[in-house]
């Protein structure tokens, strides 16, 4: 089973693909983690990327392809079970690759799952966040409070912690950069059928819940 995620930060990817990832044996295949990895190993397209990267430059659409189609041809590292894909495709030149880099191989895209967020709702689950500065735990000024003021429920620690990149226009920002990057992909994959859409506000056992329903074929 393939599928593409979709979702942006603070809708619930991470959270959803993790699941995906330990109970049904999927591989997360990031074009960020892949495009480092090159780079630190110094293989031929790392350095072509680096060099790409390090120029201020778009990392183009074939060296990209490349390195997903490397990585689908290596089975040994997987168990079979599928991927899950992560910042690919991300406009409609890469989606037609990706289909044909799947064909080649005997392989198909199954479904692509958009998690739906509200806007406002998404702006006031990121900006209440906090986590313990000593363990991570997470918190949120609405949602979840330490149950003793100002002491972690895990670990008694009275520090705390706010990235400082979740507030308002920041959060905006991403939802804006979200919709301008998965725009191109939905009307292509809307027309063959293969979208379906979750609601990422809700908690997130009904979430998992409604993954799980379509990924079965009950969606």
């Amino acid at each position: 089973m393939n599928i593409i995620l979709l979702g942006p930060p603070g809708a619930g990817k991470g959270t959803q693909a993790s699941r995906l990832i330990s109970e049904r044996g999927l591989v997360q295949l990031s074009t960020g983690d892949m495009l480092r990895e090159a780079i630190k190993t110094g293989s031929a397209t790392g350095l072509r990327a680096k060099a790409i990267m390090e120029a201020g430059e778009l990392v183009p659409d074939e060296m990209v392809n490349e390195l997903i189609a490397n990585r689908l041809d290596q089975p040994e590292r997987y168990s079979g079970s599928g991927f899950i894909f992560d910042g690919y495709p991300r406009t409609e030149a890469q989606a037609i690759s990706l289909d044909a880099l799947l064909a080649e191989r005997g392989m198909k895209l199954d479904h692509v799952i958009e998690l739906l967020v509200d806007a406002d709702a998404l702006v006031d689950r990121i900006t209440g966040r906090f986590s313990c500065a000593k363990c991570g735990e997470g918190y949120h000024d609405r949602y979840k409070l330490p149950k003793i003021d100002s002491l972690c429920d895990v670990c008694g620690s009275d520090q705390f912690k706010r990235r400082p990149d979740d507030n308002e226009k920041t959060v905006r920002t991403r939802l804006a950069e979200y919709r301008a990057k998965t725009a191109p992909i939905l009307p292509y994959y809307d027309a063959r059928g293969l979208v379906r859409r979750v609601d990422g506000m809700a908690p997130i056992q009904e979430v998992e819940r409604g993954i799980e329903s379509l990924l079965d074929g009950a969606g």
